[in-house]
């Protein structure tokens, strides 16, 4: 299913949103209820995921659903700051610490994919012949092969570093490019740029036939496998009930349905693995 995603200016919406609106314009808007519900997530949002799961969450529930585009780091801020009422994000330590200190609930497992590293067809560093996603990395650094960071505190941004730390190296020099964009973006600039780069295997899936340049190089280190869970406000927050039903419905067999099956249609194959596949990984 196309992403379809129209760029709607907040100012004339009415004023029932369930936190303070964000200053800033949504990547979308799904859905037209009388209610609002600001969600903040990276690829489940550009993968047109989201999507699909607010338009039917709205239809029956009096909804509209503001996406904002930003990855786990920047969505869980918005969170703590009342600027989201949910988000789906995959960055574990710092979803537990934000539960910890009460800014955030309803910690609820959603589904996975994997990390993936690309890179070039020749594949200087030799990371295809690695043993693991740490020794894939040391190759990278030892050949100064370009690799491109997103360094955007994204959970992709996050799960790096710590491969870099276990890898007992910190990345710097030319060959190493940080981004500072999204993943579908970063993505494309490896390919045009003949770089590695660790994507989720969802990004892949839709854009393995946009990057000719690359070739999928290494996978299936659980290290990498990549697990979601949403989170919203806590009860005592403006419109925390609205918010945990969204919640509840994305850990629903229908959401859950919607998951695993989401992309088959268009890929031949699922971009997510539903919360049941995702537990053996918690």
């Amino acid at each position: 299913m196309r992403n379809s995603v129209v760029v709607i200016i907040l100012a004339g919406l009415a004023a029932s949103s369930c936190t303070r609106l964000p200053q800033h314009e949504p990547a979308a808007i799904y859905g037209n209820g009388s209610k609002q519900l600001v969600v903040a997530t990276g690829s489940p949002g550009e993968l047109g995921l989201l999507k699909v799961l607010s338009e039917e969450f709205s239809r029956a529930n009096d909804v509209r659903v503001l996406w904002r585009e930003t990855g786990s780091g920047e969505s869980l801020q918005l969170l703590h700051d009342k600027q989201a009422d949910v988000v789906m994000v995959h960055a574990a330590s710092a979803e537990k610490k934000a539960v910890d200190e009460g800014w955030a609930s309803r910690r609820t497992l959603v589904g996975s994919n994997e990390f993936f590293i690309v890179g070039p067809a020749d594949d200087p560093a030799g990371v295809r012949t690695a043993k693991s996603v740490v020794e894939a990395y040391q190759r990278v650094a030892r050949s100064r092969a370009k690799f491109l960071s997103r360094a955007d505190d994204s959970g992709t941004h996050k799960k790096e570093m710590a491969i870099w730390q276990k890898a007992g190296l910190v990345p710097e020099g030319d060959w190493y490019v940080r981004t500072h964009d999204f993943m579908m973006a970063t993505l494309l600039r490896a390919n045009a740029e003949n770089g590695y780069f660790m994507t989720d295997s969802s990004t892949w899936v839709v854009a393995r036939s946009l990057t000719p340049k690359l070739r999928l190089l290494f996978r299936g280190d659980p290290f990498i496998l990549n697990v979601y869970h949403a989170l919203c406000q806590p009860e005592e927050a403006p419109g925390a009930a609205l918010a945990a039903k969204f919640v509840d419905f994305l850990a629903s067999e229908k959401a859950q349905t919607i998951i695993g099956d989401y992309g088959k249609d268009r890929y031949g194959e699922a971009l997510y693995r539903n919360a049941e596949y995702a537990r053996q990984f918690e």
